[in-house]
């Protein structure tokens, strides 16, 4: 059975801490504490005091100042692992822990967890390869030396970066490592941890080198981890649930969020409100519980990104600067169906094909696979079709001859339907407006991701009036934009109101346009 030591950096609110120590060793695992040197000594003394008596708590030998971004938050990692494999012989695993985390899953599951699989959990991305850093420096954090804090003395770092780029005094990074990169709560096992210290001791040049980067503690271990194990025996994953913002701040979980944590796929989150007292004591309960099941539904982070994005729509429309100057053509014609019920959306485009014989695609800025002509590598995915959507579309029209055409779009992609609005080429646009049942609200939700198989009753409840308004947000945003040939048809209409719409969209007769409408099954779930 896996027994596990936390390493635990903290540099507040004593009481929490040691109430944190006692919660995570009552079931038999251990803790090792760094505590800042920052902080005050008064406070310090007392959480050693409270936890003196406790054999599976420890603290590093001496406590470091830590700053954001600083090595100095990799030593006093270091110091409280070395405390950490000294104290606790039997320790099988050391996981990263900060004041604000807290367990979601209990001891006996945290346990079995770490058991099932005998690999490292860290997250570790090529640092030059991977997107993960989204803003800001890249390389300068390592080919540069950082001796001060950027958000303490900001000029000060400016100036000595921007110095020492004019003075060409940038340096190689060492030879024989690859530098990774990755969140900074990890969970690795013991014989990682001590070659990690052996490492250390042994490569005082590797050490030197991030001790001047910038922000190692999300470099140090995933390179060195990658760089000593082997890459089948990690896994690039971090066990510790936790989201960010838009601007790079991490999202805080309160005393509602208790069902939200318990479903998914991690064994602690951070950041926990300080405010959260029923949550944490839910939580501390939760942890010692044996018999506690649990039911993985991992829609927290689409849901937070949905219900974060909610209202931002419109607002992001200006034209991609590859697109300025290029466009469909004048002479052409783009047609668009947009329809929240993609099988409703499908089957009358299948109609349409029938009845007129013209080129359509299905979802091809929504669904990854599609059937689509081989257009270079254009169309290989989604993100690719996105960015480069006129392009996309003026290679369509020339693979087909022709000069109209007819795609599928959700109602959400209103930002694709405003550049294309604003192309030189004619752009019509039927918009198929259906009805929505509760039922199938859910099944949208678990097929988007935002929620799962395992998602309470009570958290679906909450979710549907969301998801509800959403759709009629999208609605009325396209029908605020003021399209040009903006057509609409509807579920609860009949047939013959319907084939109206469809024939100025196709610009047909009312006839052909009818037997469209009378589509078999066309609004079935």
């Amino acid at each position: 059975m896996a027994k596990i030591a936390y390493i635990l950096l903290c540099h507040k609110d004593p009481e929490a801490v040691i109430a944190q120590a006692e919660m995570l060793t009552a079931v038999g695992d251990c803790i090792s504490i760094h505590f800042d040197g920052r902080a005050d000594a008064s406070q310090f003394a007392q959480i050693k005091a409270a936890l003196a008596d406790n054999p599976n708590v420890c603290f590093a030998r001496r406590r470091v100042r830590c700053g954001w971004g600083e090595w100095t938050l990799v030593q006093a990692t270091l110091l409280a692992v070395e405390a950490a494999v000294q104290a606790f012989p039997r320790a099988t695993h050391f996981y990263m822990l900060s004041g604000d985390c807290a367990a979601i899953k209990s001891a006996r599951y945290a346990h079995e967890f770490l058991d099932a699989r005998d690999v490292d959990y860290i997250e570790s991305y090529d640092y030059f390869e991977s997107d993960w850093i989204k803003t800001g420096m890249k390389e300068e954090r390592l080919i540069y030396r950082h001796f001060v804090n950027e958000r303490k003395h900001k000029r000060v770092f400016d100036a000595a970066l921007n110095l020492q780029k004019r003075l060409g005094l940038s340096r190689e990074i060492p030879h024989d490592i690859q530098v990774q990169i990755g969140s900074q709560w990890w969970c690795l096992r013991r014989r990682t941890v001590e070659w990690i210290l052996d490492f250390v001791r042994e490569r005082p040049d590797v050490v030197r080198f991030f001790r001047t980067t910038w922000i190692p503690d999300e470099t140090f271990f995933q390179t060195l981890v990658r760089h000593i194990v082997p890459g089948t025996e990690i896994e690039t994953r971090t066990l510790t649930f936790l989201m960010f913002t838009d601007y790079g701040m991490p999202q805080t979980f309160y005393n509602d969020h208790y069902d939200l944590l318990l479903g998914q796929d991690f064994l602690f989150a951070r950041k926990i409100s300080p405010e959260a007292t029923e949550l944490k004591a839910r939580l501390a309960a939760l942890y010692a519980n044996d018999a506690a099941t649990f039911k993985i539904s991992n829609e927290g982070r689409n849901l937070f990104t949905f219900l974060t994005g909610r209202g931002r729509i419109g607002r992001r429309f200006a034209r991609r600067f590859w697109e300025t100057e290029s466009t469909l053509g004048r002479h052409r014609e783009l047609m668009i169906l947009v329809c929240k019920k993609w099988h409703v959306a499908k089957r009358l485009l299948h109609s349409i094909r029938q009845v007129t014989n013209l080129p359509a695609a299905e979802y091809l800025f929504n669904e990854e696979g599609g059937d689509l002509p081989d257009l270079g590598g254009i169309q290989a995915s989604l993100g690719k079709r996105t960015r480069h959507r006129r392009a996309l579309m003026r290679m369509l029209f020339d693979y087909h001859d022709t000069d109209r055409m007819i795609v599928c779009m959700d109602p959400g992609n209103l930002d694709l339907l405003q550049d294309f609005y604003g192309d030189r080429s004619t752009t019509r646009l039927l918009e198929i407006q259906c009805d929505f049942t509760d039922d199938y609200l859910i099944g949208h939700a678990r097929r988007v991701g935002l929620a799962g198989e395992q998602t309470s009753p009570e958290t679906l409840e909450r979710l549907l009036p969301t998801i509800r308004g959403e759709t009629t947000y999208e609605s009325d945003k396209i029908r605020d934009a003021e399209f040009e040939h903006h057509y609409i048809m509807r579920q609860g209409a009949r047939p013959e109101e319907n084939a109206v719409p469809i024939s100025k969209f196709l610009s047909i007769g009312y006839d052909p346009a009818l037997r469209i409408a009378h589509t078999d099954h066309l609004f079935a779930d």
